[in-house]
């Protein structure tokens, strides 16, 4: 039988990058790219996190998320740029990434948290956007080794834990 810990560490799937876009300043539109650099201890440059560092420096979501909450919504879809997430993946749990490192195109990333719903999703979604996004947030992540993240590129579990 196996124990919790190698259930936790066992994460075969690999995730597909489906967007990418970048912040430049708080509350301004999403720039949406085909790529960015993400540099370590930054951010994606070019976004308004990699100027702070810190532990949100890429926030990222589930596109199995958009669709969810799009059903709660009761609306057809759910733009990607519309919950302000740099990323948005397929193919992945991200919650499985949870204190652990993992490499995504050619940089490597440690999850740090939950990326909790903002205000915002009220005005942007509509009526009860905020409330849909509860637990659908995605991650938020710091940049531990730079590189390039392309449209189509791979998400993987690097293997092992996220450094302190």
């Amino acid at each position: 039988m196996k124990t919790l810990k190698t259930l936790m560490d066992t994460l075969p799937q690999v995730g597909r990058v489906e967007w990418i876009g970048l912040r430049p300043d708080r509350r301004a539109d999403m720039q949406v790219v085909d790529a960015a650099s993400a540099v370590a201890e930054a951010g994606l440059d070019g976004d308004r996190y990699s100027k702070r560092g810190g532990d949100r420096q890429v926030t990222l979501i589930q596109a199995e998320h958009l669709a969810a909450v799009a059903s709660m919504l009761g609306i057809g879809t759910v733009a990607a740029e519309s919950v302000r997430r740099n990323i948005v993946v397929s193919g992945i749990n991200l919650l499985a990434l949870k204190d652990k490192a993992f490499e995504l195109g050619g940089a490597t990333l440690a999850c740090t948290g939950l990326c909790h719903p903002c205000s915002l999703m009220e005005s942007t979604l509509g009526p009860g956007g905020y409330n849909a996004m509860r637990g659908h947030g995605g991650i938020t992540a710091r940049v531990l080794a730079s590189g390039e993240i392309r449209l189509g590129d791979a998400l993987r579990y690097a293997g092992t834990p996220a450094p302190g």
